[in-house]
């Protein structure tokens, strides 16, 4: 057994001890029931490795289940929690970019003294910056759980534990932030302003949701369409957006006749960019890394290397934040859709081998390279399928089609919406004509989510669904996955 291939079982028991204690909560005579157990296989049988090996694997398990309980008893311990329904008077920083709604402001909250955020609901005006010193004076609440979506969980992720609704604001200055995530802000918004100076709705809502996951200016019947056709991950930074981004753009510079590695290597440089300039919020990054690790596993030409490196990728993200785990879809999207290109894309690739791609060829649209293209969408969409249904409970029969007649167009989109945007901070002229291509992919984007959106009984409807299907699902599709890649090993060896 491989250093590589132990390292990530070590890895895979850790995230297991954290997901264990996450839904059981492991009493702690348990806990030191498998910490004795770890210890006796390593010091009795240390002469069988494999002994040895499954008594490290479950100390990792248990120091998974450790960091969980830690953390979670931090959040539960804070300073601010002690202060919940109550009028406090606090002083604080803007410490990311504010939400800005069309009656409300979000400000996430960094307040002095404490080690942890709160979130403060406001009114549309006056509007307040990142970096902002502000003396709050208002009651601090729990998040509320609705019916159908568990709002304080969704908070708790990012560290934030309470919130305040329309208080009484103070300002005291600015500045006070990073200057470097400023610089960022500005030129976010610069963009913006930019791109609906020279665009009109819905093509700019559509693309200003690409670029920066702001749905604000999307209409609400887009929005609609877009849940009916399960594409409306193409609006937001989503884990499974990014990573599927990654795999188009690589093919795209391949096509354009970069070398492998020059293409490697700018693609991750594209990434990178993008992420810095949509301000890098912790969801992008944690999305961002799985995108680079899977273009890395491309690049090493090695699938189980490049498992094991997002394994422990994961790993890491984890020991810092436990909580990503279970409470951040976007984290669990983006997992998931890089195993998901790791594994059954060669699969897919092979099976779809048929389609005729000398007519794409022949007709100039080699760009859309329909057999890469639809083995990465369906090899992504069916590993991140299960999590979907459990957390949203619809999901669209046509969502494959839909995806496949959209997504080759994202990465070309996102590269000619920055150029005109950019241009039109300084010659708004230019970047309206520069526009018109970008507007017109909008356009048939569009157009295809409206027309598949009109499609009767195209979507399931799931009510209910209870967490067991979730471990039932995966553990399905991991034996199906196992199945086909053996398969395609006696095919080899056939051959």
């Amino acid at each position: 057994m491989t250093p590589s291939k132990i390292f990530l079982y070590f890895g895979l028991s850790f995230i297991g001890g954290i997901f264990l204690n996450s839904f059981f909560k492991i009493p702690q005579p348990l806990m030191l029931g498998f910490l004795i157990l770890g210890i006796l296989l390593i010091s009795v049988f240390w002469r069988y490795k494999k002994l040895v090996i499954i008594g490290f694997c479950i100390l990792f398990l248990v120091l998974g289940i450790w960091r969980h309980r830690i953390f979670l008893s931090k959040l539960e311990n804070s300073e601010i929690k002690k202060h919940i329904n109550e009028n406090i008077i606090l002083t604080g920083v803007v410490d990311a970019e504010p939400d800005i709604r069309e009656k409300v402001i979000k400000l996430k909250i960094k307040i002095e003294g404490i080690d942890n955020e709160i979130l403060v609901t406001t009114r549309r005006y006056p509007e307040y910056q990142y970096g902002d010193k502000l003396k709050i004076t208002g009651r601090l609440e729990e998040p509320q759980v609705f019916e159908d979506f568990n709002y304080k969980n969704y908070l708790l992720k990012d560290g934030i534990l309470a919130v305040i609704n329309f208080p009484e604001i103070t300002f005291w200055g600015k500045d006070f932030g990073n200057p470097i995530m400023k610089i960022l802000f500005s030129l976010k918004q610069r963009l913006e302003e930019s791109l609906n100076n020279v665009m009109s709705s819905p093509q700019s809502g559509l693309l200003e949701a690409l670029f920066f996951g702001d749905e604000e200016n999307i209409p609400k019947d887009w929005k609609e369409k877009f849940n009916l056709t399960s594409t409306r991950h193409i609006a937001a930074v989503s884990g499974m957006n990014i990573t599927i981004i990654s795999a188009l753009i690589l093919n795209f510079l391949l096509f354009l006749g970069f070398w492998r590695p020059q293409a490697f290597y700018l693609s991750i440089i594209l990434i990178f960019l993008y992420i810095l300039m949509i301000g890098a919020p912790a969801s992008a990054v944690r999305a961002g890394i799985m995108g680079i690790l899977f273009l890395a596993a491309q690049h090493l030409g090695r699938i189980s290397t490049g498992s094991r490196v997002i394994v422990f990728a994961a790993t890491l993200m984890l020991i810092q934040n436990p909580l990503l785990l279970t409470l951040d879809i976007g984290f669990q999207l983006s997992f998931l859709a890089v195993m998901g290109l790791i594994y059954l894309q060669p699969i897919f690739s092979d099976f779809l081998k048929k389609i005729p791609d000398f007519f794409l060829k022949d007709l100039t649209f080699e760009i859309f390279q329909v057999r890469v293209n639809l083995s990465a969408t369906l090899a992504a969409q069916i590993f991140a399928l299960p999590i979907l249904i459990y957390n949203f409970g619809q999901v669209s029969i046509i969502s494959p089609i839909t995806n496949i007649l959209i997504l080759p167009l994202i990465p070309i989109i996102t590269i000619l919406g920055f150029i005109f945007s950019f241009i039109g901070i300084f010659w708004q002229g230019l970047a309206q004509i520069l526009s018109w291509p970008a507007w017109l992919l909008l356009s048939y984007i569009l157009k295809i989510i409206d027309l598949s959106s009109k499609i009767p009984f195209s979507y399931l409807i799931f009510k209910n669904v209870h967490w067991i299907f979730l471990p039932i699902s995966y553990l399905a599709l991991g034996i199906l996955t196992w199945r086909l890649q053996e398969n395609q090993k006696l095919k080899f060896l056939k051959y």
